[in-house]
């Protein structure tokens, strides 16, 4: 599913976010990615995001070289995958069911098909009665939820995560690690950047330190 190969990123003035990392995930897998602040743990989302572009190496997705993809195919290889980051990036003038139709909205699903994942995906982190919330009505755990239903309403291969945890109390935070793990265990490969191992126990790990593998 996804393979980097020595990768290396640098950002100017010549400050490197990752240094020659190699790993492999297989389809299906659940990968914890750790590190202290500025490890490169961020970096390397963003890599598989195809938000950033490798400095060197290759970053390999379902075997294709995301450094090859052109910018008019970068959308397309997009819809494979459900982010979730740390501040959410919520539409906070648009309710909940809003806020998870618009990737749905964006690449053009039926109406009807579309309002039917929608409700699905709210049910799924247990928003469904709250629809018509603004996201401003919602605790940060529910907004963590929303975020994860729109990150999952296109039914990706690939879930990336960044922090999800951060910033909630412990009943919370254990709350949002289930229902990633609940996503893992239907198939979806899901890649979690996080210190809060403890909340996915049995989940590889992969330990970054200044921008390399720590072994």
């Amino acid at each position: 599913m996804i393979r980097f190969d020595r990768v290396s990123k640098r950002y100017p003035p010549g400050v490197d976010a990752l240094s020659d990392l190699s790993f492999e995930l297989d389809d299906g897998q659940m990968l914890l990615v750790g590190g202290h602040s500025g490890a490169g743990k961020s970096t390397l989302l963003k890599l598989i995001a195809g938000v950033e572009n490798a400095t060197s190496g290759a970053v390999l997705v379902g075997g294709q070289n995301l450094g090859s993809l052109s910018r008019s195919a970068l959308p397309y290889y997009r819809r494979r995958i459900g982010m979730v980051f740390q501040d959410q990036k919520l539409l906070f003038d648009r309710n909940a069911y809003d806020n998870v139709m618009l990737p749905l909205s964006i690449s053009g699903f039926p109406a009807r098909e579309a309002a039917n994942r929608v409700r699905a995906a709210l049910d799924k982190v247990g928003l469904g009665k709250r629809e018509k919330a603004l996201p401003i009505m919602l605790s940060g755990g529910e907004q963590q939820r929303l975020a994860i239903a729109r990150a999952v309403v296109s039914r990706p291969d690939l879930l990336l995560a960044d922090e999800p945890t951060a910033h909630l109390d412990a009943q919370t935070a254990a709350d949002v690690a289930r229902i990633l793990v609940e996503f893992n265990q239907v198939g979806v490969t899901v890649l979690v950047a996080t210190y809060a191992h403890e909340l996915f126990p049995g989940a590889r790990r992969l330990q970054l330190d200044h921008g390399r593998l720590r072994t």
